[in-house]
């Protein structure tokens, strides 16, 4: 089982001393939430069932490759990822110039989780139809894919229209860096069955299995089932059983955060590596 750590739920002032201890005690990977503007009237959740913002307008936000290039700088392996990036807000050409960057930095460190979006509001903001959100997604995704991966590329699209082009440098990862796609709706497992792994918000191992069984024949209905593929899941465990559960349930990665407040979160990492991970 791998552990990753949410920033989400951290204050931003701990984020490297996080970094450095979480690459210290074993930990796999740190995960940056991302949004591109949060306008004052908001409106639904990414949470199924609730109606409210899981956050505040006035939540600092950080433009996720500039600050995960800054801690690849740091003296640490761990890897990064974004849990999730709202890539349909982006033009392809921005969004996959940022992901080989941080890529190339990091020596091949990167996990580009995506997502739909569930903030209407931030795409009026933006002048974006909403309502076209998957649709663009999963064109933005192909531009980027042939991008980091062909010497020249053209597109005539329904979103993105261009005439031939190169991009370089590519990533360091091959093909590409992971693409992860985020979301608990069937269109998001759907569209995870297409790429190399699904990033799901707060599971129990038996909600979990029931989205890998999900998943697992999606990917065989895509002619999929044999290629790479992770499941990370937030989760939270007690016992080495609770971790024998989940794995069991077919998660490979879980996300986890061990704290009461950003103040102990470096001695709740210490106290959870004592336990999970052989420190």
């Amino acid at each position: 089982m791998k552990f990753g750590i949410p920033f989400g739920r951290l204050n931003p002032k701990a984020w490297v001393e996080v970094t450095l201890e979480a690459e210290r005690l074993g930990f796999e990977s740190v995960w940056l939430p991302e949004h591109l503007v949060f306008p004052v009237d908001m409106a639904g959740s990414p949470f199924p069932g609730e109606d409210h913002p899981p956050v505040p307008p006035s939540l600092p936000v950080y433009e996720p490759f500039a600050y995960l290039s800054f801690l690849a700088g740091q003296p640490a392996q761990i890897r990064f990822g974004t849990h999730v990036y709202n890539l349909g807000l982006r033009h392809p050409f921005v969004a996959a110039r940022g992901v080989a960057t941080l890529d190339i930095v990091s020596g091949g460190r990167f996990e580009f989780g995506v997502g739909a979006s569930w903030l209407a509001s931030e795409w009026q903001a933006a002048g974006l139809d909403f309502a076209t959100r998957g649709r663009r997604l999963d064109e933005a995704l192909e531009v980027c894919r042939r991008l980091w991966t062909d010497e020249v590329i053209e597109h005539h699209g329904e979103f993105f229209d261009f005439d031939a082009v190169m991009f370089e440098p590519k990533p360091v990862q091959a093909p590409h860096p992971p693409v992860v796609v985020g979301g608990e709706s069937r269109a998001a497992l759907r569209r995870a069955a297409r790429w190399d792994g699904w990033i799901g918000l707060e599971h129990t191992p038996e909600s979990a299995a029931n989205a890998v069984d999900e998943l697992s024949a999606l990917r065989k209905e895509a002619g999929r089932a044999d290629a790479r593929f992770e499941v990370t899941v937030g989760g939270s465990v007690s016992s080495v059983d609770d971790v024998a559960a989940f794995q069991a349930a077919g998660v490979d990665r879980l996300i986890v955060a061990p704290w009461a407040s950003s103040r102990n979160a470096v001695d709740g990492l210490r106290q959870f590596g004592a336990r999970f991970l052989g420190i």
